[in-house]
């Protein structure tokens, strides 16, 4: 294995002078916290005032994170990712919408994309989020009240509520098992994780059975995720499916630890960022160890854990593209990981949302906060952004 992740030209060849500057410009915007606190409180309420302000996201946060407002658009990015090797997961990037009637046409869409996704040779997986298919509030009932969860409650309204969030759940599962398309579901707040693990383990034992359809999230910036991984691996021995992970550090922390202050309950999180490292890639290890009975994703913006995995594949004389291992990272972001491993070989993707630009505004604030708050992140993409730059001049 011949593999750098500071090769520049590897990591930016589908991308023109021009469309770097652009990302240097962005980058170097989000460098200032300030900035990006300001413009992530102020840009919903601006789109909401019919403001002007569509074409300058578009031109800019939108185009660098998003693939398209829809799927013809997204069409021209994964093509252009196809050339380089590299796989696209989809996720049609709508939240925050609430109603049986959106709950509904949400499963419409995301069926449609498992549709679209069955017709391309570069795109294996879907992401779905179960707050796109059900209410907040009952997510935070269900994992707050045990009863709930075995089905026995007093409200039979709630419990026909779940029982439509869980046909939702079986149709997508079931379309994208009959299409070969893998659905990847997306762990959210803690306070509302509970049930999403159940219903998630529920459609692994229906679907994965002699292959893996339904992937779990789990974010190992919680101390207890690590634990849970490998109760998850016990149980789909027990009950004979194979187990699908998507390893993520986690998307949440400062909200986490805000609301964890607030009610005085200790914290989910770990202690600090060396904690979250040590789990993520003892969960890589536990994996691989595995790899006959789960399948992984590592979906992860960290170069050391991406290139630990990569050795380990390497030191088990495995296949870079074995069936079982998978990594990802977000569109826009961390192109020098990415691209250098798809030079190598191993199977990887970049996470493309899309969808109407108004609906995508909580991505794109979350990315933009991100990238302000995660250390050196926004610095390590400049860097590497002004070398390729630096390059392609004096080539």
């Amino acid at each position: 294995m011949n593999i750098s992740f500071d090769n520049t030209e590897n990591a930016f060849a589908y991308k023109s002078s021009k469309e770097l500057k652009s990302a240097k410009f962005l980058f170097s915007t989000m460098g200032y916290p300030w900035f990006v606190q300001l413009g992530t409180r102020l840009t919903p309420f601006i789109m909401k005032t019919g403001l002007p302000v569509h074409g300058i996201i578009r031109k800019t946060i939108f185009k660098q994170f998003v693939g398209g407002e829809t799927l013809a658009e997204t069409a021209g990015v994964g093509a252009v990712l196809g050339k380089y090797g590299v796989q696209v997961i989809l996720d049609y990037g709508v939240e925050g919408k609430e109603g049986e009637d959106s709950f509904d046409h949400a499963t419409e869409e995301f069926i449609r994309v498992i549709n679209y996704a069955a017709t391309q040779k570069n795109i294996p997986f879907i992401s779905i989020k179960v707050t796109g298919l059900a209410r907040f509030a009952l997510l935070q009932t269900l994992n707050e009240a045990p009863r709930l969860r075995s089905g026995i409650h007093d409200h039979e309204m709630e419990v026909d509520e779940w029982d439509r969030v869980r046909e939702r759940m079986y149709t997508i599962c079931e379309v994208a098992a009959e299409k070969g398309v893998g659905v990847l579901i997306d762990a959210e707040e803690s306070w509302i994780q509970d049930p999403i693990d159940r219903l998630t383990m529920e459609m692994m034992e229906l679907f994965n059975k002699g292959k893996v359809v339904v992937y779990n999230t789990i974010q190992l910036y919680r101390h207890d995720r690590l634990h849970f991984l490998k109760l998850s691996h016990q149980i789909a021995q027990q009950k004979g499916f194979l187990l699908g992970v998507k390893l993520v550090r986690g998307a949440y922390m400062e909200k986490e630890r805000a609301r964890a202050r607030e009610m005085g309950y200790p914290s989910p999180i770990q202690p600090d960022k060396a904690a979250s490292d040590r789990d993520y890639d003892l969960a890589v290890r536990y994996a691989l160890e595995h790899i006959d009975q789960l399948a992984v994703i590592i979906a992860s913006h960290n170069e050391e854990s991406n290139l630990l995995a990569a050795q380990l594949l390497d030191q088990k004389g495995l296949a870079h593209n074995h069936p079982h291992i998978h990594f990802s990272q977000l569109f826009g972001m961390s192109d020098n990981i990415t691209f250098n491993l798809a030079k190598e070989g191993f199977s990887v993707s970049k996470y493309l949302p899309f969808g109407p630009i108004r609906d995508v505004i909580p991505y794109l604030m979350r990315r933009a906060q991100e990238n302000s708050s995660v250390s050196g992140q926004t610095g390590r993409e400049l860097a590497l952004i002004k070398r390729e730059l630096e390059r392609r001049k004096s080539a």
